[in-house]
């Protein structure tokens, strides 16, 4: 995996002057030249910016707001020379919360949020209800790399990022991490799928674009030993296991009684002396 530099904005990264670049002109020369920090509340402006230009969704104020200043997010960003190259924003919460938001009555911004904050109903079977009910759930909001930098690595090194914090000890309670897409966005998909996520569930209409409903993908990637709930073919499967293990410890038995009952005949014979 990459090694990367995690540092505080407001004290320069090692190795790097301080005259900030427009990150148009800059060629990436290594992935070791980029540092990763976590958002600020003096990042809004500039991740604003970026977010408008990477995603087609207009995300609302009160998004960017909570981003760059709620612990609540873990939302990192990629600085190379000073210039934000890509972020990841991500966000833990129980799984059985997943479903209990309500979407109705709300301004398209509010409709846009309350998603971001929420799931659609097909994400309910991300978990068994048997592990759903103490565990928890990452789900990714938002990754994006800057069009120039992209093929550098810098996704996988933000994705990368996230997953050894939620597979730390402290984290063993998230057993998934999903997210959602359009369905047209081939690169993410190839992405995602690259990295093991798989496909969960479709989304019918699921993104409002400019007034225009888009489907989406729902992409689940499983950790700390969580795994999708089980299906008809699953517990054939399982029973099937069963069943050959049961054989099989039947045969075994079987065997072991045969050879006491070989031991205690020749005992016998031996002490009635009907063999020398």
């Amino acid at each position: 995996m990459a090694q990367f530099t995690l540092y505080n904005k407001h004290s320069a990264p090692p190795n790097s002057d301080s005259t900030r670049v427009d990150c148009e002109h800059v060629p990436l020369c290594s992935i070791n030249d980029v540092q990763l920090r976590f958002l600020v509340p003096d990042d809004l402006t500039e991740v604003r910016q970026l977010c408008q230009e990477w995603f087609p969704i207009d995300y609302p104020l009160s998004w960017y707001e909570d981003i760059t200043s709620s612990t609540r997010f873990f939302a990192l960003a990629a600085v190379y020379n000073l210039a934000i190259i890509g972020l990841i924003v991500a966000e833990i919460k129980p799984y059985r919360n997943v479903n209990k938001e309500v979407i109705a009555n709300m301004s398209d911004s509010d409709e846009l949020y309350t998603r971001l904050s929420g799931f659609p109903m097909q994400d309910k079977g991300i978990l068994p209800d048997s592990m759903g009910r103490s565990a928890d759930v990452g789900y990714i909001l938002s990754l994006g790399v800057h069009r120039s930098h992209r093929r550098n690595g810098i996704g996988s090194l933000l994705l990368d990022a996230l997953m050894n914090h939620l597979t730390t000890a402290e984290r063993h309670s998230v057993k998934a991490i999903f997210l959602h897409t359009l369905t047209t966005n081939q690169p993410a998909i190839f992405f995602y799928e690259k990295r093991r996520f798989t496909l969960h569930s479709f989304l019918p209409y699921y993104y409002n674009i400019r007034g225009k409903g888009k489907d989406g993908f729902t992409y689940v990637n499983y950790i700390n030993g969580g795994h999708p709930p089980w299906t008809l073919l699953d517990h054939i499967k399982h029973y099937a296991s069963k069943v050959r293990h049961t054989s099989s410890l039947c045969a075994w038995m079987a065997g072991r009684v045969q050879q006491v009952v070989r031991w205690l005949y020749h005992k016998l014979l031996t002490r009635f002396n009907f063999i020398e």
